[in-house]
């Protein structure tokens, strides 16, 4: 998983996850009631929106900790004198 806006756990984002083509508009704070459904669309009901965060925030949580854990590994390899993967490689910023 990338660690980007697109996935970042957002009422908003877990609409467009379930039904990418839902109207809405979300009004101030980001809570069930302040969603307002545009154009027909059929409101998502609170408990599948509230799961579908559930499931986008443990997937955000372990993308961030597997992105510390790949940059401890770099670290720790560099340090050993030891040759990067790809992958490790990649989180380091020059």
């Amino acid at each position: 998983m990338n660690i980007n806006k697109k996935n970042r756990p957002t009422l908003g984002n877990a609409i467009r996850k379930i039904n990418p083509e839902a109207m809405y508009v979300i009004m101030e704070e980001q809570v069930y009631e302040n969603i307002e459904w545009k154009n027909g669309t059929t409101p998502i009901p609170q408990n599948e929106l509230e799961a579908k965060l559930s499931e986008m925030q443990t997937e955000w949580d372990n993308a961030i900790q597997a992105q510390a854990d790949l940059k401890a590994s770099a670290k720790a390899k560099l340090i050993a004198g030891e040759a990067l993967t790809e992958e490790e490689a990649n989180t380091i910023v020059l």
